[in-house]
């Protein structure tokens, strides 16, 4: 099954990358490094969720917020390869950020969603390195922003 399939079997419609309103650019590939910015939980452009978690955000909705936050990764490394998702030789790395309510201590479980996805996604080449860290806020009130680096073939 191809990148393409398991994309669509995941249920995910990619995106086009929503250009920042502030002094950076969704992702920037360099010598084979494609870094894409930090991604909220945007659907058609709009916060879909919003809080802390667990306190405003229930632990399976910020999961699924970072699955949308990952689907929004997904929409830049298929505008960074012109769709070519075979150009993708490795995902080298995720970071995620959780805004966790005082008390709650599993940020590395909202994050697993993404990482879930990353490895079904990408098979293989989905193993990553990973950071899942509690913040206190994260912009525009979301509860989960995800950010990834994918080694990319050059040559295609």
């Amino acid at each position: 099954m191809s990148v393409i399939d398991r994309i669509s079997e995941a249920g995910i419609v990619l995106p086009s990358p929503v250009l920042p309103s502030a002094l950076f650019v969704p992702y920037t590939l360099h010598r084979g490094v494609l870094t894409v910015s930090g991604q909220l939980p945007l659907r058609d452009g709009k916060h879909v969720y919003a809080g802390n978690v667990p306190s405003e955000v229930p632990l399976d909705s910020a999961r699924e917020a970072a699955r949308l936050c990952l689907a929004n990764v997904l929409g830049c490394v298929a505008a960074a390869t012109d769709g070519n998702f075979d150009r993708v030789r490795s995902v080298l790395r995720l970071g995620g950020f959780v805004a966790t309510s005082a008390g709650f201590h599993d940020a590395p479980a909202v994050i697993n969603a993404a990482s879930e996805l990353i490895n079904f996604i990408f098979a293989d080449k989905g193993r990553h390195a990973r950071i899942a860290i509690g913040v206190a806020s994260l912009p525009f009130g979301a509860p989960v922003e995800i950010e990834a680096s994918f080694a990319i073939d050059t040559d295609a």
